[in-house]
């Protein structure tokens, strides 16, 4: 085996490393249901921050109003919690209470 620079030698032995990459863990991003908040306004919600259709946004809102709940996706922790905040953003300027969890998957 011919010797190179970039290669890791230690007193003419070769060795290689093998890191491992743990896949990142996944949370659920949950909308939950209230009173207030109209579901026009949910469907906005899913279809602007959740980039879902027209009838996936309605399905996911007859979840929540239904249900209690919806899913509206699974996503790394960074992205969740973004989205979770995005969501709390833009029912606070519009004066809805509308609340959003994430969750471990």
């Amino acid at each position: 085996m011919p010797y190179s620079m970039g290669d890791n030698h230690e007193g003419g032995l070769r060795f290689e490393s093998k890191t491992k990459v743990k896949k990142p863990e996944l949370y659920k991003v949950i909308l939950h249901n209230d009173h207030y908040t109209t579901m026009d306004f949910v469907i906005e919600v899913l279809m602007k921050v959740f980039h879902m259709p027209a009838a996936k946004s309605t399905q996911v809102m007859l979840d929540v109003h239904k249900k209690g709940y919806g899913i509206c996706g699974t996503y790394t922790y960074d992205i969740a919690v973004t989205k979770v905040d995005e969501v709390h953003r833009m029912a606070k300027e519009r004066s809805f209470p509308l609340r959003c969890s994430c969750e471990k998957a």
